[in-house]
């Protein structure tokens, strides 16, 4: 039985890939940092499955301790400070988290328990603006926040440490990737619950930044397994993993909205606040050498994920207003 290290755990990826890891019949340890809010909801249904550590990206000796309890044989590092849009507001800490936090684990796992594999959560959005369509490995990076800028160094570290001491480190360069367990503050997320309130009721309008922007977006539970695929290769290499489709916000919006029968455009509000300070128009993956090599293809589709993600919301929506907690949306 393989023993796996998640940070990030709590969150979207998290979660998924601890249920794939329990599947495949791992002990998961996954990380927490102590806070005073803890949540755990996205894993509340493999809680008793797997087991907490705390640690902290910002604490080097907690990850040296943590390798030293759990002598991990897969070390999987998701944890950043990942919305974009607050980047801005707080790049230090972004920088702290995202970067060198990544330095941080590896450094721990050099010291501790060099024979692990470890892999490194690379994004889309270290491409930014983007020097050719559609991106691969080979492609050059053009970062256009603080989020994708500390995503380059970590990336970067990690094949340094991969080259410099012979460790089995990997990067797979991610690129959106969506589900029912995204953030609020996720675009995707933000229009699927925003069409369920408003379809209920509870919302008139739906503010929106830049809706002619691009992305590749698939279904998270797919891409956890292409790292867990990644780590099972007998050479540590990086891969690009993408649906290789590209889809613009106003798409997300017209698919998500007639779901449930609505024109979005009645709806929709531009809200010059929500454009980003540079904006990074259109990402698009060829992950040709993930799905040869690995070998992996995603299986969920665009339109099913939106809907997916817009039933599971109705769903959410529904029970806040059963139990009176659903909130009218601000005059």
């Amino acid at each position: 039985m393989k023993t796996a290290i998640i940070t990030g755990v709590t969150g979207q990826d998290g979660s998924y890939l601890a249920e794939f890891l329990l599947g495949q019949g791992y002990r998961v340890h996954g990380v927490v940092r102590r806070s005073s809010t803890e949540t755990f909801e996205r894993i509340k249904h493999i809680k008793n499955d797997i087991v907490l550590e705390q640690a902290d990206l910002l604490d080097m000796l907690s990850l040296i301790e943590l390798m030293e309890a759990v002598q991990p044989d897969e070390i999987y590092n998701l944890a950043a400070m990942s919305f974009v849009p607050t980047s801005w507001m707080q790049p230090v800490l972004t920088g702290e988290f995202t970067a060198i936090g990544v330095v941080r684990v590896l450094e721990a796992m050099r010291r501790v328990c060099p024979d692990a594999r470890f892999y490194q959560a690379s994004s889309s959005e270290m491409f930014g603006k983007v020097r050719e369509a559609p991106q691969t490995e080979q492609t050059p990076f053009y970062p256009r926040s603080p989020y994708g800028v500390s995503k380059v160094y970590g990336h970067y570290i990690t094949v340094n440490y991969r080259e410099s001491y012979d460790l089995f480190a990997v990067s797979g360069i991610l690129f959106n990737h969506e589900s029912p367990r995204r953030g609020k503050e996720f675009v995707t997320r933000k229009v699927t619950d925003g069409v369920a309130r408003i379809k209920q009721g509870v919302w008139s309008s739906l503010p929106m930044g830049n809706i002619d922007a691009e992305r590749d977006w698939g279904y998270a539970g797919d891409y956890v397994k292409a790292m867990w695929l990644m780590l099972q290769q007998d050479a540590p290499d990086d891969y690009v993993v993408a649906s290789g489709l590209s889809h613009s916000v106003r798409n997300l919006l017209e698919v998500a909205f007639a779901h449930v029968g609505l024109d979005w455009q009645e709806y929709v509000k531009t809200d010059p606040r929500l454009i980003r300070p540079a904006e990074v128009d259109r990402l698009l993956g060829d992950s040709t050498k993930a799905r040869e090599t690995l070998p992996w293809s995603p299986e969920v589709g665009f339109a099913d994920l939106v809907t997916m993600m817009v039933d599971a919301d109705m769903i959410r929506v529904e029970k806040e207003l059963q139990e009176g907690i659903c909130r009218k949306q601000a005059d």
